[in-house]
């Protein structure tokens, strides 16, 4: 019997999607729960995982074709097991000296840990699974990764995998690759053309002393990290408390501007911009005046490695009132952030740099860093953002404020 394999329900948010990658090709055994195909829409890549077991049949929306909500994508043959035996057979043979799992069977996994094995050639049946009835985790198959990476074996395979990751041009060559932007991509191009169009885009400039914070963190980092089961203190928490206590202050830098209304949030949503291999996203912290500075740490870390693992989901990447984006991490001293509709204003971090600077009457050397804040000038008045910028700039200044609530 066939079964259908559609694209996932797209929220009301989401128009329509691409087909990415197909992880299997037509006659492939497949078991279920197995990563089938990805589909990448505006903000997310979606994974499609196998319903049953059985074969892979006809492809119906190749990689490059823009699927609807539920539309089909191929189809399963289930019950099909007659092709099982003569696609294990490849991966057998190129793998002879891995241990065979329990009865000649293919180990009980997780799909993002087939997907991770598989990405990295590791062979399931080799790795001992930690989880429940000895199945394979993703952390298993990292602990796997990790081991190879570090055999002595495996660094000539492990250098030429950067060629394949990007085109390489000779000296002197003059040809040329055209590749299709991804969604995400192209969808970051536009949503920044329109705000520039369509926004009286202004931005202010202040800069901040970090000796504070840097002491602060220096000194308590590692009792953090031991108190708060492995999350380490960076700036960035120190920075989304800053501005949440600010955008209580002021709230117009708080709110969006919806047809001729102004929309006053309740609640900040700070959306932390990531970069990734697609492109770059911004996931949300909600309710981030209510969080600690290990919650906002561990849910930025969080966010990182869903971003680099593309598993950020649709609901993470929604809403938001006020974004942090930190492009210090690259070692920008200064840039003009774009704002992100409809939210009203964004903050932008740049590097921390060692420079003299007059502190009563005399010269002295303190870490500092430019701030920037790019704000919609229909909403926001230039005191306003200029008094948000200094509160911040006093917040991180004078930490203790923070606590103190002044």
């Amino acid at each position: 019997m066939a079964i259908e394999i559609k694209a996932p329900s797209f929220p009301e948010s989401v128009a329509d999607g691409t087909v990415a990658t197909w992880h299997k090709k037509p006659g492939e055994a497949v078991k279920r729960d197995d990563l089938i195909v990805d589909i990448e829409t505006d903000k997310v890549v979606l994974e499609v995982l196998a319903e049953a077991d059985g074969v892979l049949g006809a492809i119906v929306a190749e990689e490059g074709a823009t699927v609807l909500s539920n539309q089909v994508l191929g189809s399963i043959e289930e019950g099909s097991a007659a092709a099982a035996p003569a696609a294990a057979a490849p991966a057998a043979a190129s793998a002879p000296a891995a241990a065979p799992a329990a009865g000649g069977e293919d180990p009980i996994a997780a799909p993002a840990a087939r997907q991770l094995a598989d990405e990295n050639g590791i062979n399931l049946a080799s790795i001992k699974g930690t989880g429940k009835d000895g199945r394979v985790t993703k952390e298993d198959v990292v602990a796997a990764v990790e081991a190879k990476k570090n055999a002595p074996a495996a660094a000539p395979a492990k250098a030429a995998a950067p060629a394949a990751a990007a085109p390489v041009f000779a000296v002197g060559d003059r040809t040329e690759k055209r590749v299709p932007m991804t969604r995400v991509r192209a969808t970051v191009a536009k949503r920044l053309v329109e705000a520039q169009s369509n926004m009286a885009m202004l931005t202010t400039f202040n800069e901040v002393d970090m000796t504070e914070v840097m002491a602060l963190r220096s000194k308590y980092k590692d009792l953090f990290e031991k108190s708060h089961n492995g999350v380490r203190l960076g700036f960035m928490s120190f920075f989304v408390k800053a501005a949440t206590e600010a955008l209580k202050r002021y709230p117009a830098v708080n709110a969006s501007i919806d047809g001729t209304d102004i929309v006053y949030h309740g609640y900040a949503d700070i959306g932390v911009a990531v970069s990734s291999d697609r492109g770059l996203v911004v996931p949300v912290l909600r309710n981030a005046e209510l969080m600690s500075l290990a919650e906002i740490e561990g849910g930025i870390a969080g966010f990182g490695k869903k971003a680099r693992d593309g598993k950020l989901t649709i609901d993470e990447m929604t809403g938001g009132t006020f974004t942090i984006t930190n492009g210090g991490t690259f070692g920008s001293m200064m840039s003009t952030p774009i704002v992100n509709p409809p939210q009203a204003a964004i903050l932008g971090m740049h590097n921390i740099i060692q420079r003299p600077m007059a502190i009563n009457g005399q010269v002295v050397i303190r870490p500092m860093m430019y701030l920037a804040l790019s704000y919609d000038h229909r909403l926001i008045d230039g005191k306003e953002a200029v008094t948000f910028l200094v509160t911040i700039k006093n917040l991180l200044e004078d930490p203790a404020r923070l606590l103190l609530d002044i």
